[in-house]
């Protein structure tokens, strides 16, 4: 696939700490795909999308967000993207619709457009009565929603959330899997990474499972079935079995 036609292409990306985390991993995303990246704690994952938004400097490799190389160009290539990391990070003293409005100004964008997507978002994350509380005062789920409002304000076409659902209750993590699938069919790229892997088998469209470092496999559910040889077979059976892990014996 050319790199234009890409939402997000990586080639040959590496980073070492005392070990390789990232080993040389290539990567194509189509516009408008709901991608999983899955894999066990420590297997690179959270690096990868990292240097995918800039936050680290890889130590080989190339990134291109649609078209434009995130290394070369990192400002352009960010305001393309939008980053939710697995613990919500909000300024407590800000009300949430302070904080979007500090976000909104830190994307430069125009008032009644922010206030319009403002409103928008939190009324349909159900926190627009909660709109003039101060964000100290707010459960994990509620931070976790406010956050994920911050990232969607600018409209992204890349959003990527790194464990969106950790410690969410039944009914806030139903909310928010909603909305992303409304962002996903209006066209928006989502990269998710979870170790829940009913979530992920309901809502990705495609999965890259990566271990130590590499993509160890990638395909749709059926295509990791038909390598597994597995028609039947969860996206968890199909993780485990991919890893070379043993999967739990049958009741």
């Amino acid at each position: 696939m050319p790199a234009s036609n890409c939402a997000l292409r990586i080639e040959g990306l590496r980073k070492s700490f005392d070990r390789p985390a990232v080993d040389g991993i290539d990567l194509a995303i189509q516009p408008g795909e709901f991608y999983g990246l899955l894999g066990p704690n420590g297997a690179g994952k959270t690096t990868t999308l990292r240097m995918v938004c800039g936050l680290l400097q890889p130590d080989a490799g190339r990134i291109e967000v649609f078209g434009v190389d995130a290394l070369a160009a990192p400002r352009e290539a960010k305001q393309l993207i939008a980053w939710l990391p697995d613990e919500p990070l909000l300024y407590d003293k800000l009300t949430v619709l302070e904080y979007l409005e500090f976000v909104a100004g830190l994307w430069r964008m125009d008032a009644a457009v922010a206030a319009r997507n403002a409103q928008a978002l939190l009324q349909r994350l159900d926190l627009w009565s909660q709109r003039d509380q101060r964000c100290e005062g707010f459960s994990r789920g509620m931070k976790q929603k406010a956050a994920l409002a911050g990232a969607l304000l600018h409209e992204p076409r890349l959003l990527i959330l790194d464990e969106p659902l950790t410690g969410l209750d039944a009914a806030v993590a139903r909310e928010v899997k909603d909305l992303l699938l409304e962002r996903a069919r209006a066209g928006c790229t989502i990269i998710l990474t979870t170790h829940i892997m009913d979530v992920a088998e309901r809502l990705v469209d495609r999965v890259g499972i990566i271990q130590s470092g590499r993509i160890v496999a990638e395909g749709t559910l059926e295509q990791l079935r038909e390598r597994a040889g597995r028609a039947d077979a969860t996206l968890e059976d199909l993780f485990l079995r991919l890893i070379g892990r043993a999967e739990p014996p049958a009741p």
